[in-house]
């Protein structure tokens, strides 16, 4: 029985061994049969598309026959003049004296032109300066009028003056131009020219009377 067996398990595989070989044949032959089918339908597709060539290019047309330029003829060639050759130069004639050369042209010149007139002189000027007009009368009383209180400290002294005198004869804008160390006496001097002077006033060229101005000095003494 186990010898029988054993014949029997060795024949199944026998059998199945074969009967995979026959099912890898056929696999592979049903693989080689649809490869083959495919590649030849792919190899109709490709075959099957249509490639259109480009048209053949047009013949140029064929330029057309040049035509033969027309030569002018050369122009005439003018025979070269005559040279005519003298058989002799001209004789020279010689002046046996030179005239003496011409005398310059004088020319004269324009007068001179005609010189204008002097103006007429001007008249002499009647300028002046400031005078006084009764100086001793209108000193005098300025002098008179000593300030009460440097006559009761018995103040003296000597103020220079100076004013403006209009053109009526009248001194205004008095100023001190030396004082006498006393505002009173130097107050005093001013006011009393102010009011007692009285000038001739100065002239311009004209002899218009004009403003002028004009210096003094006033002294203040006790008798």
């Amino acid at each position: 029985m186990a010898y029988a067996d054993q014949q029997m398990g060795g024949s199944k595989v026998s059998s199945i061994i074969i009967v995979a070989l026959i099912h890898v044949v056929i696999g592979y032959l049903l693989i080689s049969g649809l490869a083959i089918s495919a590649v030849k339908e792919i190899a109709e597709r490709v075959t099957t598309i249509d490639i259109e060539e480009p048209p053949p290019p047009e013949e140029p047309d064929e330029p057309p026959p040049e035509q033969p330029q027309e030569t002018a003829p050369p122009p005439p060639v003018a025979p070269p003049p005559p040279i005519s050759i003298a058989p002799a130069p001209p004789p020279i004639q010689t002046q046996p004296t030179i005239p003496p050369p011409a005398p310059p042209a004088l020319t004269i010149p324009p007068p001179a032109p005609v010189a204008a007139p002097a103006p007429p002189p001007a008249p002499p000027s009647q300028a002046r300066g400031v005078t006084t007009r009764g100086e001793r009368r209108w000193a005098s009383r300025i002098q008179e009028n000593y300030p009460s209180r440097a006559l009761r400290e018995e103040v003296e002294g000597t103020v220079g003056v100076r004013v403006t005198v209009t053109a009526d004869g009248r001194a205004t804008n008095c100023s001190v131009t030396s004082s006498s160390g006393s505002n009173d006496l130097d107050r005093a001097a001013c006011q009393g020219m102010e009011r007692y002077a009285r000038f001739n006033p100065a002239l311009n060229d004209a002899g218009n009377p004009t403003s002028a101005s004009y210096a003094t000095r006033i002294t203040y003494r006790l008798n």
